[in-house]
């Protein structure tokens, strides 16, 4: 595995729990991936965990889901809509709209930090690590990258952003491990966790080379227990968090 000593940062990422997908309340009043959902993440302090896709005019946008249905209540592929037509349509029966990521950035102004996940298409999607790059340059606040996509960490990794980079994984199987080292290769400095997948050999392998470790997606505080038994922070949502940290419990 290759050494360390060129890994950026990462403190910022254990500071506090990351709100999965924002503060949002499992979609009853408050939706997730929304503004409201990131207001209320920052008035309770925690960071924020989104995702981020591509639209057809080359901008990123807040939003998980490849189709509409489930948040918007239309059919549709996200990508073949420009970044004017999503702002168009709202969360749930909320009226928030689908935001963009300059619109996050506006929101947040660096009061807490963000875990941004890319959520790639091969073949579809070239400009996506540029375009968000791009965007994030004159941002001052903590930011964290992150993606399940290994063809997308290596874009991103490419542009030496000054930005911690970091694989999103699950597995407990060798096999799996073997695939996210490749990953892992190419100087990633964090990673995002499946925590029921905790312990294993590829974690511990890669916290003890100083890598930070948090997990997802913590539902109770039972994981979380688990969470701190095995990494250094929680992403979570459904609850809120009593105060904790590493060290906590004893295995």
């Amino acid at each position: 595995m290759p050494a360390l000593s060129q890994n950026k940062d990462t403190s910022f990422l254990k500071a506090q729990p990351v709100a999965h997908r924002g503060y949002h309340d499992m979609n009853n009043a408050i939706w997730e991936n929304t503004i409201s959902a990131f207001q209320r993440a920052i008035d309770h302090g925690y960071a924020i965990e989104c995702d981020l896709q591509y639209t057809a005019d080359g901008v990123p946008v807040v939003f998980h889901d490849d189709d509409m249905k489930r948040l918007c209540g239309v059919e549709g592929d996200i990508r073949v809509k420009t970044v004017g037509e999503l702002g168009l349509f709202s969360i749930g029966n909320t009226s928030d709209r689908i935001p963009s990521l300059s619109q996050l950035l506006r929101l947040v102004k660096g009061r807490v930090p963000l875990v941004l996940e890319l959520k790639g298409r091969q073949g579809d999607d070239e400009g996506f690590a540029d375009s968000v790059v791009d965007i994030l340059e004159s941002y001052s606040g903590p930011v964290a990258l992150m993606s399940f996509d290994h063809w997308l960490l290596k874009d991103l990794k490419a542009l030496e952003s000054r930005f911690p980079l970091g694989l999103t994984a699950e597995g407990a199987r060798p096999e799996e491990f073997a695939l996210h080292e490749e990953a892992m290769a190419l100087g990633l400095d964090f990673i995002s966790y499946h925590y029921g997948h905790l312990p294993n050999p590829f974690i511990s392998a890669q916290r003890d080379l100083g890598r930070t470790v948090i997990t997802w997606t913590v539902r109770d505080e039972a994981a979380a227990d688990h969470t701190f038994l095995h990494a250094d922070q929680m992403t979570f949502e459904g609850f809120e968090p009593r105060p904790r940290s590493t060290g906590d419990l004893v295995a």
